[in-house]
Formats: C-alpha cells, structure tokens, sequence
C-alpha cells in the first residue's frame, strides 16, 4: 500500500515561502534597474530616449510585478497549503544549483576554460554517469571550441586564468 504525500506533509515545500521569496528577488531586481536607469538619464535626448528609458519601464513592471505577486500571497497565506515541491525535487534543483554557483564563483579564479572543463566533467561523470573516456573528451573538446570560436574568429576575450596565461593564450 502506497501512501500518497498530501500538502499537509512534512516532506513537501509549500508555495508560500518561494512566492514570496521571488516577489521579493524581482522588486530588487526591479529597484536596481530603476536606481540605475535614474542614474543615466530616463527623459529625451536630441537624438532619442536616453539610455536609462526603455530599462526604467521595465523595472518598472518588475517592480509592479513582484508587488502583484505578493499580494497574492497574502491574501492566499490562510488558505489550503498548496505543493510547490517535494524535498526530493528541491534536492534535484540543488544538485544542479550549487554546482552552478561553484561554476561561476571559479571562473574568476580559475579562468572560464578550466572552470567549465571542471563543470562539465563533473555533470557528465555525476549525473550522466559517463565514463573516463567521453568525458575528457567533452570536456576538452567544449572549452577548446569555445576558445576558437569566441577569442580567435570573434576575437572576444572571455575570462582566464593562471592556467591560460602560463600558456599564452
């Protein structure tokens, strides 16, 4: 006999705390593009709109969006608790999250052509369940393309690290 997991158990993540946790991520989002766009200007040049015109409206909306949200979140706070997630799938979201997390913060370290060798070595061999061969292959061969494409035929240079420089690249 199965029992079936109810929004009332203690294994599943409700929607209240993630409703309000984005409506307040896009009001700072949104606070940050109007304080911005504030900053360089939002009225009429000569030659058109100024840079911060088209960004403050849309901030604007973020900001109107999050309160939306909000608001609905607090006047559906006493109703029936509602699934957001189980603490099985918020664990499959922080499996890829954190590697991310790690992904970005060692790019400014380690340079973007190792960090992403690293990263995506470690998807393959974690979560792909690869082996050794095809993924230093991908490996490899991912970071070495974006290399050709990026810095040699677009000539945009994208982060490096010591590993990079001791090579001369």
């Amino acid at each position: 006999m199965t029992q079936e997991k109810g929004a009332d158990d203690a294994s599943v993540v409700g929607s209240r705390g993630p409703e309000v946790g984005v409506a307040a991520f896009l009001f700072a989002i949104g606070a940050l593009v109007v304080g911005d766009s504030l900053r360089v200007g939002i009225g009429w040049a000569d030659d058109g709109p100024r840079s911060g015109y088209f960004p403050f409206y849309i901030g604007l909306m973020l900001i109107g969006s999050s309160g939306y949200i909000l608001v609905r979140a607090l006047l559906s706070w006493r109703a029936t608790r509602t699934e957001f997630a189980t603490r099985e799938q918020i664990g499959l979201v922080f499996a890829v999250f954190v590697p991310m997390v790690a992904y970005v913060a060692l790019v400014a370290g380690i340079g973007i052509y190792v960090a992403s060798f690293l990263l995506i070595a470690y998807f393959m061999r974690r979560h792909g369940r690869y082996g050794w061969p095809p993924t230093v292959a991908v490996s490899v061969a991912v970071p070495l393309a974006f290399f050709l494409v990026f810095e040699r035929w677009f000539l945009v240079l994208l982060p490096k690290g010591p590993l990079e420089r001791a090579f001369g690249l």
